[in-house]
């Protein structure tokens, strides 16, 4: 190994170092801390253009001087060496998603691999890409029409029982809560009364943003 590629793995290992680079710890999956992620992607774009201003909106305000000291240090020694660049890009991509979930309130366990974004996300961002909503609409229209007629079967069936004995009764009254609620959060979804919750519960300061 050249000595200039021992400078740019000690040059990126210090600065891992002074990061608190954590390793993965259980599986949590997230959608902004997985390889495939819509700030990992950011930031890689970012990074092969120079310029930091994309990834700055994933973070809060006050913590915008330390991702632009992270992105400055990552150019400075990722053209040292093939080595030298996966090292540095790995540090920035680490130091922007810990950011990035620190401001949302979230738990950073580590970087995710690619290929652990839930489905139903990854057809949300697809749904962005394109510019058309209407494969989404469609696969979640079905979704919830089938949780509501399953759901409706079961209370139905166990209805049919309920007064014969008092296990039937409470399997009934299962199946009905179950029914129930279920519809019940859909409207609750549909009407944006969670929406509202989630909006009071916002910090108020700009910048702050649910993911």
């Amino acid at each position: 190994m050249t000595a200039k590629r021992v400078l740019g793995i000690a040059a990126i290992t210090m600065l891992v170092m002074g990061a608190g680079w954590p390793g993965p710890v259980g599986r949590v999956y997230g959608h902004c801390d997985t390889m495939d992620g819509p700030v990992v992607k950011t930031a890689q774009a970012a990074l092969s253009k120079g310029d930091v201003t994309p990834v700055l909106k994933w973070v809060r305000p006050q913590h915008e001087a330390e991702i632009r000291e992270a992105f400055k240090k990552t150019l400075a020694v990722r053209g040292l060496s093939p080595e030298a660049k996966d090292l540095a890009d790995r540090y920035f991509f680490e130091t922007l998603v810990r950011l990035h979930r620190e401001g949302e309130g979230a738990p950073y366990t580590g970087l995710k691999p690619a290929g652990q974004v839930e489905p139903v996300i990854a057809a949300s961002d697809k749904a962005l890409e394109t510019g058309s909503v209407e494969g989404l609409t469609q696969e979640m229209v079905k979704l919830v029409s089938d949780g509501i007629r399953r759901r409706f079967a079961e209370a139905m069936e166990t209805k049919k029982h309920a007064d014969e004995t008092v296990a039937a009764g409470r399997e009934f009254v299962s199946a009905y809560v179950a029914f129930v609620h279920y519809v019940e959060q859909l409207h609750a979804d549909a009407v944006g009364q969670n929406e509202q919750h989630a909006e009071s519960q916002k910090p108020t300061e700009p910048g702050g943003h649910q993911h």
